[in-house]
């Protein structure tokens, strides 16, 4: 079922993004190199230390010092334009912001697209988005830079960035000076490897327990399940993992089979990394 979130946008004031926009790509203006000139202050609104959502709990950090995390980057747009954010700041869909479930308000972040190397920075002022397995809703504006307006999503980092930086928001397509005479050609460098995909569906502290759902998973018809170990402390730990999936698309067509399959405590991880995004 299809959760109804500019509900929740309506009824919790504090909470402003909710999920992102799917609309006629409007004119590709923007504030691309606006400088971070606003105080780094925490707002008045939207720093609870606890708020809830769905039924989620969620704790606001007490600092942004030294955060960084991979995950899924999605998008709002017109839908959300002008609407007041959990900030108490207008939603503006052209300039570089983003709503983020965790961090205080105001945080500067680095967005790096982790399928094309573009990066930008971000004012996070609002919160969200509140669906499962993403980590940050970004701007239209935001999004546009980093090239993911068209897939709707992509695999991003994001780093918390010095309260002291005073540069231009945006870092990507800087374009140099002309030079006094022509340059020689430079080899553009490949895009970075994409990350792959898994879904965690399950972590077990016996091989047995592990094997049985791998087992039930495969003939429910799922492909490419496997069992990963690792140590924990003197312990092994066993976690069942789908994967890996090419796209998040193909990931979130996972986690609906699993949600048939009455499977509800899934994770995303990144690459084969033992970190997970809830």
């Amino acid at each position: 079922m299809k959760l109804r979130l500019w509900t929740v946008c309506a009824l919790l004031p504090v909470l402003g993004a909710c999920t992102a926009g799917r609309w006629e790509q409007p004119p590709a203006r923007g504030q691309a190199d606006e400088p971070l000139a606003r105080s780094m202050e925490r707002s008045a609104r939207g720093n609870p230390p606890f708020y809830e959502v769905f039924g989620v709990r969620y704790a606001v950090l007490a600092s942004a010092a030294g955060y960084s995390e991979t995950g899924v980057a999605s998008w709002y747009g017109k839908k959300f334009h002008g609407r007041q954010t959990s900030s108490g700041e207008r939603y503006d869909m052209y300039r570089m912001t983003a709503a983020h479930k965790s961090l205080p308000l105001p945080t500067h972040v680095r967005v790096t697209n982790l399928n094309n190397g573009k990066s930008v920075i971000v004012r996070v002022n609002d919160r969200g988005p509140f669906v499962k397995n993403r980590l940050i809703d970004l701007s239209y504006a935001a999004a546009n830079q980093l090239d993911i307006i068209g897939a709707g999503t992509a695999l991003v980092r994001v780093d918390a960035m010095d309260t002291g930086y005073t540069g231009p928001i945006s870092t990507v397509a800087a374009i140099p000076p002309a030079a006094a005479a022509p340059a020689k050609p430079v080899a553009t460098p490949a895009p970075p490897a994409a990350p792959a995909l898994y879904m965690q569906v399950g972590a077990f502290g016996e091989a047995r327990n592990a094997e049985n759902l791998a087992a039930q998973l495969q003939d429910s018809g799922i492909q490419g399940v496997s069992v990963a170990t690792s140590a924990e402390g003197n312990a092994e730990l066993y976690r069942v993992r789908i994967g890996p999936l090419a796209t998040v698309s193909e990931y979130d067509e996972i986690q609906a089979r699993m949600t048939q399959l009455q499977i509800t405590d899934t994770h995303l991880v990144i690459a084969d990394s033992s970190a997970t995004i809830n």
